[in-house]
């Protein structure tokens, strides 16, 4: 019955990474819904296996994680002549990494709000756009 609910836990986490990247995605950004999703199953993964498989403290696999993925958010971020792009969705992908990690932990409720609340957060700026 363990093995189901990890699995369990695997699919929620890609199936909110991919609702922030799909908000990423229509926004035509270089980090979509793959990366978003591959961003929130590793983070997950990684939190399954500190916590099921290893004899560590599962807060040291939760701060490579977070270690991790400033790595991948660096590389999303592109200045050139003073103008900075990129920082949001380098954001994005550190809070879906927290996502896929509060999954693995199996606080279904706190993810799905977060997400929510991320996609909310994207949004704000088409709403700036509009209004102008």
């Amino acid at each position: 019955m363990i093995e189901v609910e990890l699995i369990l836990r695997l699919v929620i986490s890609v199936t909110l990474g991919l609702m922030v990247g799909v908000e990423r995605e229509l926004s035509h950004k270089p980090a979509g819904l793959r990366t978003h999703a591959l961003v929130s199953l590793g983070a997950c993964l990684f939190t399954i296996i500190s916590i099921y498989s290893f004899s560590i403290d599962p807060a040291r696999i939760a701060a490579s994680i977070v270690l991790g993925v400033g790595f991948i958010g660096a590389g999303s971020i592109i200045a050139t002549r003073g103008h900075v792009q990129g920082i949001t969705t380098a954001a994005s992908l550190w809070v879906v990494a927290a996502i896929g990690l509060v999954v693995g932990t199996g606080s279904y409720l706190l993810a799905l709000v977060a997400a929510i609340l991320v996609v909310s957060i994207l949004h704000i700026k088409k709403i700036e756009l509009s209004k102008s």
